[in-house]
């Protein structure tokens, strides 16, 4: 089993920036695909971006290509989602998810493992 806790979330202005963690615990991460999802208000939750175990292969969500970006520490058993140019769009609770040695796929039923999310709060 793998745990996972999401930190970083916050209220930001509109342009501005966010990075969230992900911890992980009780496995390591480094055979885990890992993905970010959120969920705005009276939304279902949707895929935002993801990173591959093994090569560390990235893939984004249309909404957020260019402006996100996903990366991982194995050794410190921590992925990251660094946020820029912040949207009030982007306003939702994130959410870090895991799956075990499979490949980048955006729908939330293949990941197995979930935090209790983040709110990320951006104002105009």
């Amino acid at each position: 089993q793998v745990q996972l806790v999401e930190s970083g979330g916050g209220l930001v202005q509109a342009g501005g920036s966010l990075r969230l963690t992900c911890a992980a615990s009780g496995r390591t991460i480094s055979s885990y695909t890992m993905g970010w999802f959120r969920q705005a208000p009276g939304k279902d939750r949707e895929f935002v971006a993801a990173i591959s175990w093994g090569a560390g292969n990235t893939f984004y969500a249309d909404s957020v290509k260019g402006r996100f970006t996903s990366s991982r520490d194995n050794a410190k058993n921590m992925v990251y989602l660094q946020m820029n140019s912040l949207k009030p769009e982007d306003t939702a609770v994130y959410y870090c998810a895991a799956k075990l040695k499979a490949p980048i796929t955006t729908g939330r039923d293949s990941y197995g493992y979930w935090g209790q999310g983040t709110q990320v709060t951006v104002s105009s």
